[in-house]
């Protein structure tokens, strides 16, 4: 869908067109594998969405701001991610750093280009450690982790209508159509204050986790998701059955997914 973001009690379009830019590719290394795929959809003109890829490290990015400055402010902050944590140990703390670090470099570079002013983007990404996974978001691309055959949210949307939900003013079910579902009310970029949820989850062997742009759970149901993911082992299958879905339902705007299966986690039987 097309973002808007909430800033000083205003809220104002950031997207405007669309570019393709699909790329798939899994990455097996021992104790987990990786997949991701990005697709521009059927309506855009061009593709936001970028995959953040790292060592152990997984994610995505969803830019607003217009043609360029989407596509370029996802891109910063993918490359200022990787940066950061590049020959660090996996931590909440080094990982919430490099997204503060993202939110220093999309700012920069808008104030250096003034045709790229107002761009941001989504953020949620997840940083494998030795024996705990570690999630850190901004915006509403999200995080879900299937374990034992059950699919859960891990990130919380910092959008207008889930702060309705948390206020018991509409339900979750109302909240999936509503008007306003398009405006967010943090991104990496907007401002120089920005506050990063970060969270740490045990490691546990078969788990698969799941981060996705709005282009897919805006789409398609969380039972199918689910559905998918358990149906489904190869997890480049996977990701090509999930963006499927999503063009499937209308293809309204860029979808992206990254997979992780976690193969030597520290304990449980994770995925049914």
């Amino acid at each position: 869908m097309n973002h808007r973001f909430r800033l000083s009690k205003a809220s104002r379009d950031r997207i405007e067109e669309f570019n393709t830019h699909p790329t798939a590719q899994v990455v097996p290394d021992g104790p987990f594998e990786c997949a991701a795929r990005t697709d521009i959809g059927k309506v855009r003109r061009a593709n936001q969405d970028t995959v953040v890829q790292g060592e152990r490290l997984l994610g995505v990015a969803d830019g607003m701001g217009g043609h360029q400055g989407g596509e370029t402010a996802s891109a910063d902050a993918r490359d200022a991610i990787l940066a950061a944590v590049e020959g660090k140990a996996p931590s909440e703390e080094t990982l919430r750093e490099a997204v503060l670090e993202a939110n220093r470099a999309v700012l920069a570079h808008a104030q250096r280009d003034q045709s790229l002013s107002g761009m941001g983007t989504t953020v949620t990404v997840i940083w494998l450690g030795e024996k705990e996974v570690y999630l850190a978001h901004c915006g509403d691309s999200r995080c879900y982790r299937l374990s034992s055959g059950a699919l859960k949210q891990c990130s919380r949307d910092h959008s207008m209508v889930m702060e309705m939900v948390e206020s018991g003013l509409i339900t979750r079910e109302e909240a999936a159509t509503h008007p306003w579902r398009n405006i967010i009310t943090r991104a990496v970029g907007t401002e120089e204050t920005l506050q990063v949820d970060t969270a740490a989850f045990p490691r546990e062997r078969g788990d698969i986790w799941l981060m996705c742009s709005d282009g897919l759970h805006g789409l398609v149901r969380e039972e199918d998701m689910a559905e998918i993911l358990r149906t489904t082992p190869n997890l480049r299958d996977a990701a090509d059955r999930l963006i499927n879905a999503a063009l499937d339902a209308g293809g309204t705007d860029n979808v992206t997914v990254a997979l992780l299966r976690d193969n030597a986690g520290a304990s449980g039987e994770g995925q049914a």
